[in-house]
């Protein structure tokens, strides 16, 4: 398992990944251990799955209303959240 040191890894590991490495497992210390799964954009198939499946379409809309409520946090948050510290 990789050991992410840094914000500025943690985005290399992002960028690096690709449809054949298209799964990624991590380590920030601290923070604990993550599995990042890389899809392909497809916006006609997620709405195709929302469309079969109302139960993703009310998880979907509950989650987007618990961001706009301060629930959430985005990718940059995230990583804005990082300190160095969370790596030592």
């Amino acid at each position: 398992m990789e050991k992410v040191n840094s914000s500025e890894e943690l985005m290399n590991t992002f960028i690096n990944m690709s449809s054949e490495h298209s799964v990624r497992q991590f380590l920030i210390p601290g923070k604990g251990k993550f599995t990042v799964v890389l899809q392909e954009e497809d916006h006609l198939s997620i709405s195709s799955e929302v469309t079969a499946n109302p139960e993703l379409k009310n998880m979907i809309t509950g989650s987007r209303e618990e961001y706009k409520q301060g629930k959430g946090m985005s990718t940059t948050e995230l990583l804005k959240s990082l300190s160095p510290e969370d790596f030592a």
